[in-house]
């Protein structure tokens, strides 16, 4: 599998997730999980670094801006240890890569 099309597989869960436990939604995200879920999936299609991309801590190249990257991290502080529980495979998968 491609290296953005694995990454966007993970942020979608991680963000489902994290809409779903603190937010309460089950059947769709709310407002604004749904807006960082379409920015952080538009920001991976545009990738300069395209499939040799690092993870984004990792980047030279900040494309989040200010507010959205505080909420990604945030986003990811929570659902990331929470994948081993939900997505055992994805979270695997991920730490592999």
């Amino acid at each position: 599998m491609a290296k953005i099309a694995s990454e966007k597989i993970t942020v979608e869960l991680m963000i489902n997730l994290y809409c779903r436990r603190k937010h309460g939604n089950r059947s769709s995200l709310c407002p604004k999980c749904a807006e960082l879920k379409e920015y952080a999936l538009e920001r991976l299609d545009k990738c300069p670094f395209g499939d040799e991309k690092p993870a984004c801590k990792e980047c030279k190249i900040h494309c989040y801006d200010a507010e959205k990257r505080n909420q990604i991290k945030d986003l990811m502080r929570f659902s990331g240890p929470r994948m081993l529980l939900y997505f055992p495979y994805e979270y695997v998968r991920h730490k592999l890569q």
